[in-house]
């Protein structure tokens, strides 16, 4: 099976009776820890979402044995047949508006403003560094920004963090929001309204159309009873935030882990990141980083390519 941009591998296993489950290598030596998925799974199945329920279990070794949701990805279905994209994620935003009115499980780390203006840090020590030279004093000053954007912004959300087409699987023998099957959650926190809602609709893989984003914000602020303008502050404050962090991420899995299929992914992100700036409450933060940052160019990144070339042969 495909593996993610962590270090977990996945491999489906048949049983002579027909039967299949998947199992998850996650190294513990590589900072995976089985035993926050299996909690989180189990919690999230018990809030009627559908999670791989956990078959057995060597949180030591690293190993889950868990249910096989099948292949049917949201990403992969929209892709055969685009018809599909508006009721496949409605169906995910119903997920998110569910979770926004239920208090999170005990002991998630949280996205305050002042850790989520520290997370951008990648944008400016892998991207900026690696295509403009060291940051020096400018990743204070973005950062600073960045926290002054989300004071005045609902916090404290259940969030699952990789919240995309590509982690979510449609099970349509299931009913209501267990139709949406969740891949990817053990990295989940507690953070600003419209996290997930922004990692669903500003795909780094995908492009959404814009007639689903907008009518996916409306769908989200009308069943989650909040105001039009704070789902859409919020929104545009995490694609800005969150791309500025995937810019820099996959910008260190091309250099650090030579995986430099990542930066064919930059010039999309960069997109999300202009095109959330222009929200009149992120003026001060786009001043900062459209002066910080060069734009990713085909130029940019084939210099990128290169680079990853040549730490491939160290």
């Amino acid at each position: 099976m495909a593996e993610d941009a962590s270090t977990r591998r996945y491999f489906r296993l048949t049983h002579k009776n027909g039967q299949t489950a998947v199992l998850m290598d996650a190294a513990p030596e590589a900072g995976q820890d089985t035993a926050i998925f299996a909690r989180l799974g189990a919690d999230l199945n018990g809030r009627g979402l559908s999670a791989p329920r956990v078959l057995a279990e060597d949180h030591a070794l690293g190993f889950l044995l868990l249910e096989d949701l099948g292949d049917g990805l949201i990403a992969q279905l929209v892709e055969e047949r685009l018809e599909q994209e508006t009721p496949l994620y409605a169906a995910a935003v119903d997920v998110l508006i569910a979770l926004d009115g239920q208090a999170p499980p005990p002991g998630l780390p949280a996205l305050d403003p002042a850790t989520l203006g520290d997370m951008i840090e990648p944008a400016y020590t892998w991207y900026r560094r690696a295509v403009a030279g060291a940051p020096g004093g400018l990743l204070s000053a973005a950062s600073g920004e960045v926290k002054a954007v989300f004071q005045d912004l609902p916090n404290g959300i259940f969030a699952l963090r990789d919240y995309h087409a590509e982690n979510l699987i449609w099970l349509p023998d299931r009913t209501g929001n267990a139709r949406v099957g969740l891949l990817d959650f053990q990295d989940a926190v507690c953070g600003p309204v419209a996290y997930d809602l922004a990692s669903l609709l500003l795909d780094a893989r995908r492009d959404v159309s814009r007639a689903v984003i907008e009518a996916m914000l409306d769908r989200f602020a009308t069943g989650t009873n909040r105001d039009k303008d704070t789902v859409r502050t919020a929104f545009a404050a995490v694609g800005v935030q969150r791309n500025l962090r995937i810019l820099g991420v996959f910008t260190r899995l091309a250099l650090l882990h030579g995986k430099p299929r990542y930066l064919d992914f930059l010039p999309r992100v960069w997109r999300y990141v202009e095109s959330n700036l222009r929200h009149p409450a992120l003026a001060g933060l786009a001043a900062r980083v459209l002066d910080d940052l060069p734009v990713p160019t085909d130029t940019v990144i084939e210099d990128l390519k290169r680079q990853c070339d040549a730490a491939r042969q160290v």
